[in-house]
């Protein structure tokens, strides 16, 4: 690259961080002005480099940076990729300029996680993806009627409530819960009305690998879920490894799960219309726990000893799920599949990442690594509940995804499956701030919610 381009970067780099607030200036004495030569120019590496993580600059900044990348003229976008020696539009042809930056920037930054105490790496990726996430979804729904008035609220929009509750995890320890209601304002009403007419619930289930994530990383997309569909939704947050390894996470699950069948009336909720969801290592949670809802294994759940036959016999006594949407899920942990080789190096999920959570959450296990309840394809997934999966074309866990949809559909198990084109792995962590990823999963979300009302509607004619 020529110097008058890195040049030109420089300054669309300096005047866009500037703008945001987010450029730290070095330190001027009362001797200099800002432009005087002794103030030390950083070059685009340094610079990069001297704003990370962003997240700690101020709350949303990650919001605001990365989304304004995407108003940048797409020559200047090109050059900055081409820089950062990041993907380019034949390697990825369904993803723009705006996405490959932001995955060039995420590869050019990032730290193996070997090298990070787990810790520090939970508090890191937290800090990140709520800076990363949209302000508003942060502000409570008022609940007074000035709050009604505000121009921006349109007659009969769903405006949304969180509260977080503790319950008992599955070793009766506090686990948290997050959940979330919407209701509506009506013109001329002096109440905001609960609005649930599907008389559903959803539990969520956040990704990270069983090692990181919690509900704050997921609360934006919860937040629009409860939006869209007006359903209220349990955000859960479970243990994690490797102070508690599999199956810890898979029984928290489980628990809230038998929690929500109990307090479902709660939310205007029926205990047969609770569906499940989650993203990645949550997606691989909702397969197992709508697998082991439906099909029970004792012997599976015998190898866990008393705790896991108190397991097997409260599986025993629940409902089982309406339908459930894994997005990119974790459901083979043994098979390489071809997505594999083609997205394992350079994306946001790689083979170094996969073998650190692997070996967190598996080495001190009390099961075997290839058991039924680590891996949802290896049980019996003949009567699991009507299925919508979501799989993202540049992730190494794509074709595990497609793998899981044939596997339900040779059993006659309803499937609908949606493979957002040009999107990596966690995706849905990008909706405020990549257009075309935002109207994505707005479009994954109203997918999901017809495809309930179809079960909902099936169900009702056979019981006619």
């Amino acid at each position: 690259m020529s110097n008058s381009t890195v040049s030109s970067i420089n300054t669309v780099l300096n005047k866009t961080l500037m703008t945001l607030h987010l450029a730290s200036k070095n330190r001027i004495t009362d001797d200099m002005s800002e432009d005087d030569n002794r103030v030390k120019r950083l070059s685009v590496k340094e610079k990069m480099l001297s704003y990370n993580p962003m997240s700690h600059c101020q709350p949303h900044t990650l919001h605001y940076a990365m989304k304004s990348l995407g108003y940048l003229p797409t020559p200047v976008l090109e050059g900055l990729i081409a820089y950062l020696k990041g993907p380019h539009s034949k390697q990825y042809r369904h993803a723009n300029a705006h996405l490959r930056l932001i995955l060039a920037v995420n590869n050019y930054l990032k730290t193996p996680l070997e090298l990070t105490p787990m810790p520090e790496l939970r508090e890191r990726f937290t800090a990140d993806a709520v800076a990363m996430q949209a302000p508003r979804v942060w502000h409570q729904a008022g609940h007074h009627r000035l709050s009604n008035i505000k121009p921006f609220i349109k007659k009969g929009e769903n405006r949304v409530n969180w509260e977080d509750k503790t319950i008992a995890n599955a070793n009766d320890g506090d686990m948290t819960i997050r959940c979330y209601q919407a209701n509506t304002h009506k013109i001329g009403s002096r109440k905001r009305q609960a609005c649930n007419p599907d008389k559903t619930a959803m539990l969520f289930f956040h990704g990270g690998g069983f090692c990181i994530g919690d509900i704050d990383t997921h609360h934006e997309f919860c937040h629009a879920v409860c939006e869209q569909t007006g359903w209220p939704v349990i955000s859960v947050d479970y243990r994690l490894a490797p102070e508690c390894p599999a199956p810890a996470a898979l029984m928290d699950c489980i628990a809230a799960y038998a929690w929500l069948t109990e307090y479902c009336h709660t939310f205007g909720a029926l205990p047969s219309r609770i569906v499940l969801a989650g993203d990645s290592a949550g997606g691989g949670l909702s397969t197992l726990i709508a697998q082991q809802l439906t099909a029970p294994n004792e012997n599976a759940w015998s190898d866990l000893g008393v705790d896991g036959q108190n397991m097997f016999d409260l599986i025993q006594r629940l409902p089982t799920p309406l339908a459930q949407m894994p997005l990119y899920p974790v459901t083979d942990i043994e098979t390489d599949y071809p997505s594999w080789e083609l997205y394992g190096e350079g994306l946001l999920l790689d083979h170094a990442d996969v073998a650190v959570f692997d070996a967190a959450c598996l080495e001190n296990s009390p099961l075997p690594r290839l058991h039924i309840l680590n891996s949802p394809m290896l049980g019996d997934n003949s009567k699991v509940c009507p299925t919508y999966i979501v799989a993202a074309e540049l992730d190494v866990l794509r074709d595990e995804a497609f793998a899981y949809a044939k596997q339900l559909k040779s059993y006659k198990v309803p499937v609908e499956t949606r493979t957002v084109l040009g999107a990596p792995h966690g995706f849905i962590h990008f909706m405020s701030v990549h257009q075309g990823l935002g109207e994505e999963t707005k479009a994954i979300i109203n997918g999901f919610a017809h495809f309930a009302h179809d079960v909902i509607r099936t169900q009702s004619q056979l019981a006619a």
